[in-house]
């Protein structure tokens, strides 16, 4: 098929879906630094992940050297229901353009949850039913993980309890809803039904919530009501390990049809997303197989990788959890409320850190005004509504687009596009009302936030 011409949408039948995820970690030379216990500081072991996660799940996040890992047949059968995934030629995007660039973007919308959150929440759900639990805790920010994990739960009928970031709780009831529909119960965070919720907001009366908050009760709930664990949606070892279905899918697409991307774009809160896309691509890469250019694009307002620390430091803001070596703003971290466009975790996945603290990846940062404009661009030309997240990659891929215009060069751009946002329209009419600002934090806020990093001998920045 290398010499036809490319359809507006690749599609791979069933038989060609991939049969196992992808560790990237496998072929770090630079393996990613350890979790640690927070009371010892020395590395996390099994035993001492058992109350807070599943048995399995946590085998898959200590799992530095296996490179490829069977995805069972029940999870594949419900992949079934949605995978494998279009890879679309962005020709109307192009052509708008008038660039010389060739776009695909992978799109992972095409479920009821509206993104790619799906792909992991399944599998976690999977291996807490397998394990014959109760149920599963987790926290949501902008709600797409929380309603995949409602959907998932529903399915194998485990109960689900949802903590949501309290400004998305109020500005997205409709993600809240549809989680509720699902049977999940939503708990706006920080709230008054957990110890270190109460304390968060003895100590920051008003909050709008973080994920950080929200995180802190989830663990909480989890590891004091028997027969449930704790899930999460995005930076862990394991999640990127789920979602490398995507970027295995992108390059079965690819090589198919003898395309290889010059250029890889994903947006980056935690790092499912962009950890998934990239994954087999950076394997080459690492393997020198091959090479490729990855960006990663963070919202101004949350700049983890452009002006965050790398350091050991808490994921969650109750201080509560193992402590993770990544890029960070601190777990005190809050960001604005007026920040529209997810992506809010105040670090990033240890895996795409030490990737780009060894020189793997670049990282840039976009206001959230221009991402949306690239949203509004987008949907008009391509015909998709897209999540905020997703546009922040849209928003960098058109940009790479319009330099490739003016040095007439034909790069080949890759980016993956999410989710839809559909569920997102206060955001989006904040925009069209012209009530969107640009928030950037100060040195000074930072700051704040980098001072609650734990010291320690070796973990200096």
């Amino acid at each position: 098929m290398k010499n036809q011409e490319i359809p507006y949408k690749i599609y791979l039948d069933e038989q060609e879906m991939p049969k196992e995820w992808y560790n990237v970690r496998a072929d770090m030379k630079q393996k990613p630094a350890p979790l640690l216990n927070p009371a010892t500081l020395k590395p996390m072991t099994a035993e001492e992940l058992r109350p807070v996660f599943c048995d399995e799940l946590i085998q898959q996040e200590l799992d530095d050297t296996t490179a490829y890992i069977p995805i069972p047949e029940d999870i594949r059968n419900f992949y079934k229901m949605y995978r494998p995934s279009p890879l679309v030629r962005a020709y109307c995007l192009e052509q708008k353009l008038q660039t010389p660039a060739k776009i695909y973007y992978k799109f992972e919308g095409n479920n009821t949850s509206g993104s790619h959150k799906l792909n992991s929440a399944i599998a976690q759900a999977y291996y807490a039913k397998h394990q014959g639990l109760k149920g599963v805790t987790t926290e949501t920010g902008a709600g797409q993980w929380g309603t995949a994990l409602s959907m998932a739960c529903a399915y194998l009928e485990l109960d689900c309890k949802v903590y949501m970031v309290k400004v998305s709780y109020e500005q997205k009831p409709f993600r809240r809803e549809v989680m509720r529909t699902y049977g999940a119960s939503v708990t706006p965070s920080p709230s008054n039904t957990t110890k270190v919720g109460q304390k968060i907001l003895e100590q920051h009366p008003g909050t709008t919530g973080s994920l950080g908050c929200a995180i802190s009760e989830a663990v909480e709930v989890a590891t004091s009501n028997e027969g449930y664990r704790y899930v999460l949606g995005s930076v862990l070892n394991q999640v990127l390990l789920h979602q490398s279905i995507i970027g295995l899918e992108s390059k079965i697409a690819m090589d198919k049809y003898g395309i290889k991307p010059d250029i890889i774009i994903g947006c980056a809160g935690g790092g499912s997303n962009l950890g998934g896309l990239i994954s087999p691509f950076m394997g080459e890469k690492l393997r020198g197989e091959a090479d490729y250019r990855f960006i990663a694009v963070e919202p101004a307002s949350c700049p983890s990788f452009t002006r965050g620390k790398f350091a050991y430091d808490f994921c969650d803001t109750g201080m509560i959890c193992p402590l993770a070596k990544m890029y960070t703003l601190g777990s005190g971290f809050i960001p604005s409320a007026n920040h529209a466009g997810g992506l809010r975790f105040h670090g990033m996945s240890s895996i795409l850190s030490q990737l780009y603290h060894d020189g793997f990846m670049e990282a840039t940062a976009v206001e959230q005004t221009s991402v949306f404009e690239a949203a509004e661009q987008f949907a008009r030309i391509e015909g998709i509504l897209p999540a905020p997240e997703s546009s922040h990659a849209i928003r960098v891929a058109i940009d790479e687009a319009m330099k490739c215009k003016e040095t007439g060069e034909e790069k080949t751009i890759l980016f993956g596009l999410t989710g839809t946002g559909y569920f997102d329209m206060v955001a989006y009419e904040k925009f069209h009302n012209g009530e969107m600002s640009d928030y950037i934090p100060t040195d000074e806020d930072l700051q704040v936030g980098f001072d609650g990093i734990p010291k320690f001998s070796g973990n200096e920045f």
